[in-house]
């Protein structure tokens, strides 16, 4: 982990450079030779490179979304920082407000999502000591590397998707495993899924979800890192969904397909200065929701951007056909804002009700019972602003539709809108498409539901780790004599 050449904040030209580096990613039975330079891929590179220049633009940005590391002086992502005061706390997530807005929510992984997920892995530092010795100072090493290095990160947690009935102890291939561990490391064999960002990441930090660790098989139990130009990591990626077709533009698919993939080790060596956690499910169980005290924080502030974005769209899309005055309608736009309003405050009060964690770090109260409303609220969304723009979304004209002086006079007549040209029409409907109807806006819905875990698992969880005693005392004390 050594950081002598780090150079801290990576410009996009950096970043873009640094994708080069040899991994095996592959597409429809291709290897990709540099995912900056192919073509479905190159328009999310140029998106995550431009965000990263934006962070140097201005003053405020750099201010909003930099500090100076105490360590080399080299200007570093305050996602990765362990803040100890409100004020520190509130400029860690002023930051993700930044990448947030910039992005209109559309970026789940985000870099500054899986950094504040490294910043609660060096939190977690002591407990993962006492699994193994020196795996929390790796911990602690891991985090200081990937801050002063700038690096963009995925991470893979659920196993491959072949018998959710069966066991991985009756079938090792069903989970990714340790098959030899050495002095200096251990081999991994087997395949993880589903890491979004992969070929847009530096590195991979894999760590088992709650199901996964209780299955009580210690043998795959690991949590690690690793760059994702290792020998044996194969990365396949899925059907990208930007490619404009027929000339039809997809204006959010292009800029933030994050790509989602499946990863395959292939008898892979893996240091252990790269080990985190091995063989101690208890205390993976354990280490969920404390590595994620930040993160889920991000993801709140990420999806809050989303929702503005979305009812933005749904009331222009309304303004555009005239049919925002209708009643029906403004119950549906009010619905999505009263949903936009209840998460300000949630985010809001989980700040405020911060608590100082284990390892001495401050953090959000707990608001998981958030993220799961939110999981079910995005097909809400999505419903909404269907039924609002309705079979306007499907037919639209293209740019070069509008371009043919034959046609023109027939969209300018026929397919203009309430106060809105046919052109200014055409395009405000493509997002409504790409959020609500097209491949993109599926994936993102998935993403949306699946993204904070198994929300039914999660619901029980609350069920189970929610203090109700002081009302059920209550409750007792009424029913325990006569009512009147």
């Amino acid at each position: 982990m050594d950081i002598s050449g780090a150079t801290g904040a990576l410009t996009g030209e950096q970043y873009k450079r640094s994708l080069n580096d040899g991994r095996e990613v592959w597409l429809d039975g291709k290897r990709i030779e540099n995912v900056a330079e192919h073509p479905a891929l190159q328009p999310t590179v140029d998106e995550f490179a431009r965000l990263l220049d934006l962070r140097f633009a201005t003053p405020e940005a750099r201010a909003a979304t930099l500090f100076k590391s105490a360590e080399t002086g080299n200007e570093i992502s305050y996602a990765f920082s362990l803040p100890k005061t409100r004020e520190e706390l509130r400029a860690k997530f002023a930051a993700s407000e930044w990448w947030m807005r910039e992005s209109l929510g559309q970026l789940g992984r985000s870099p500054d999502f899986m950094s504040n997920v490294v910043a609660g892995l060096a939190d977690y530092a002591d407990e993962l000591e006492q699994n193994r010795e020196g795996f929390g100072e790796n911990a602690r090493n891991y985090r200081r590397f990937a801050m002063e290095n700038d690096l963009v990160l995925t991470h893979a947690l659920g196993d491959p998707q072949i018998d959710r009935s069966a066991s991985p102890l009756d079938d090792p291939d069903l989970a990714l495993r340790v098959v030899e561990e050495r002095e200096d490391g251990v081999i991994l064999r087997g395949a993880k899924q589903l890491a979004t960002l992969a070929p847009f990441s530096h590195e991979v930090l894999v760590y088992l979800n709650g199901v996964t660790a209780a299955r009580g098989a210690e043998d795959f139990v690991i949590w690690f890192a690793l760059p994702m130009n290792t020998p044996g990591l194969k990365i396949l990626l899925r059907e990208p969904l930007g490619a404009p077709q027929s000339g039809h533009s997809h204006p959010l698919g292009n800029r933030y397909d994050e790509q989602d993939a499946m990863l395959f080790f292939d008898d892979v060596f893996l240091p252990r200065e790269r080990i985190f956690l091995l063989g101690d499910s208890l205390r993976a169980l354990k280490g969920l929701s404390r590595i994620n005290v930040w993160s889920l924080q991000s993801t709140h502030i990420r999806f809050l951007a989303r929702m503005k974005f979305f009812t933005s769209v749904a009331k222009k899309l309304a303004h555009s056909i005239g049919v925002d005055a209708f009643r029906g309608i403004q119950e549906q736009l009010g619905e999505l804002i009263s949903y936009v309003q209840t998460l300000e405050l949630a985010i809001k009060g989980a700040e405020a009700d911060a608590v100082v964690t284990p390892g001495g770090h401050l953090a959000p109260t707990n608001s998981n019972g958030v993220g799961f409303w939110s999981a079910d609220l995005s097909a809400r969304m999505v419903q909404i602003l269907r039924q609002i723009a309705a079979s306007g979304l499907i037919m639209q004209p293209t740019e070069a539709d509008l371009a043919n002086p034959e046609l023109r006079p027939f969209l300018d007549l026929y397919m203009r809108g309430h106060e809105i040209g046919a052109a200014e029409k055409a395009r405000l409907f493509r997002l409504g498409w790409e959020l609500a109807g097209s491949s993109f806006g599926m994936r993102q819905e998935l993403y949306e539901y699946l993204h904070r875990g198994d929300p039914g698992a999660g619901r029980t969880r609350l069920l189970r780790f929610y203090d109700t005693s002081a009302t059920d005392a209550r409750v007792d004390e009424l029913i325990g004599k006569p009512l009147t």
